[in-house]
């Protein structure tokens, strides 16, 4: 099964059925829970310790957030921390690499403040001061990680090369010391299934950050492991930004989805609720699915993509149940309704109910029967709507919209801009993770 997904997401021939079956698989809550409960099995029949791992990549925006929360992620928990330190990612696994060196830095700067972190950089620390930072947490015990790497990362990002020093004196490493560490990390983090840094694995179960902090902490309470008993997270974003907002003025919010997106699906009716709980003007700007812009997804990635928004869906209550990938034929039909449906008012709704057929129901989107029923359930007339399918004017469309979301080095979706209502100051953030941080753009502009 994985051998074949892995074939699907290199954009090998694949037929649908068993593309789907894949899917299916990896999003599964009955397989979900079933993994869990048998790795915990053998893990006390083993008598093995709660271990967990830590992917630390020393030049990662994002290690620099999760690093701070180390000490107290350990004096929390009664687990074996065991920090992996590793090197560059697979290139496969990165895709508009120039993009995205840029987005990981600004999008650090713009949470670090809510989670109470500091971090101003504004470029990638010097290969010399990543050489200086890798030497250093080389040489350390697993006991001392937490606290001399939170330190490392403040001086690397900070450009403070004296500091560097300074712990260089005490922590010591070859190169090929190094070579050796990052190797082995890559290895281990690889066989893990998992592919970037700042990143936690406990029993088959992969944690990306700060941002899926909190389901590892769950189940590590769940398990009895917590040291203490109140219920306060290792890491708590400090948001100001209330449930509901009034204001005469209004915002726009432009979304960008796509058809094959499971993340996308996670957040479509979150941003319905967003409409009625904040002063949007929702402008809705789908873009064609990574596969059909010539992009690779490796088998791991995209096993962790699916598993992790299914985990996500779970969570905010849009859970993924049946999927029948719109990939090729079906979503470029029902992308050539979007426009004349977007003239009408609606554009969102038609989007979201695709969806909700492709990552809840298991309905093939490209059926005529399905979109004659759906166009007509939106109260839309299907013999004017349909002198449009397998027309090729969305195909501009979607081309525009993706070279908007590309102006704000976004490059996957949900990707998200608002702006003031004349359309200036555009502010972009990318994925379902940030649906908070756009509440708190839009109250900081209209409070």
């Amino acid at each position: 099964m994985l051998k074949a997904f892995r074939n699907f997401m290199s954009r090998r021939t694949m037929s649908a059925n068993i593309r789907n079956q894949a899917m299916n698989t990896f999003s599964s809550r009955k397989i979900f829970e079933e993994i869990r409960t048998k790795s915990e099995t053998v893990r006390q029949k083993e008598d093995r310790p709660h271990e967990v791992l830590y992917f630390h990549k020393v030049d990662d925006p994002y290690s620099h957030l999760t690093i701070q929360y180390i000490n107290k992620f350990k004096s929390s928990f009664d687990v074996t921390f065991k920090p992996v330190l590793v090197g560059e990612e697979d290139p496969e696994s990165v895709h508009e690499p120039s993009l995205y060196s840029i987005y990981c830095l600004e999008d650090v700067k713009k949470i670090a403040p809510f989670y109470g972190v500091e971090f101003s950089a504004d470029v990638y620390p010097s290969k010399e001061l990543v050489a200086k930072a890798n030497k250093i947490l080389t040489s350390l015990d697993d006991a001392s990680f937490g606290e001399i790497a939170s330190s490392v990362s403040s001086a690397l990002w900070e450009e403070n090369e004296e500091a560097l020093n300074n712990l260089s004196l005490q922590y010591q490493a070859t190169d090929n010391e190094v070579k050796i560490k990052l190797t082995n990390g890559n290895e281990i983090r690889n066989n893990k299934g998992y592919y970037f840094g700042s990143a936690f694995y406990y029993e088959k179960e992969l944690y990306w950050g700060v941002d899926r902090l909190h389901y590892l902490e769950d189940r590590l309470t769940e398990l009895g492991v917590k040291n203490n008993l109140n219920n306060e997270s290792v890491c708590q974003l400090e948001l100001k930004a209330p449930a509901q907002l009034t204001s005469e003025k209004k915002v726009n919010l432009y979304y960008y989805p796509s058809l094959n997106s499971p993340y996308t699906f996670v957040s479509s009716n979150r941003v319905r609720e967003m409409q009625d709980e904040y002063p949007i003007n929702l402008i809705t700007q789908p873009v064609l699915p990574m596969l059909m812009r010539k992009m690779t997804i490796p088998g791991v990635k995209a096993k962790y993509i699916i598993s992790d928004a299914a985990r996500e869906g779970r969570k905010h209550g849009y859970e993924m149940k049946s999927i029948y990938s719109p990939i090729g034929k079906p979503a470029r039909k029902a992308y050539s309704l979007f426009p004349i449906i977007n003239e009408a008012g609606r554009g969102f709704d038609y989007i979201n109910a695709l969806l909700k057929s492709s990552f809840q129901d298991g309905v093939n989107i490209g059926d005529e029967d399905y979109l004659e029923d759906l166009v007509t359930k939106l109260d839309l007339d299907w013999m004017e709507i349909k002198k449009e399918l397998n027309t090729n004017g969305w195909k501009k469309i979607l081309n525009d919209n993706l070279e908007d979301m590309y102006a704000g080095d976004c490059w996957g979706v949900p990707s998200f801009k608002i702006t003031n209502e004349d359309g200036s100051n555009p502010f972009y953030v990318w994925g379902q993770d940030r649906m908070w941080l756009l509440k708190e753009e839009i109250n900081k502009r209209l409070s």
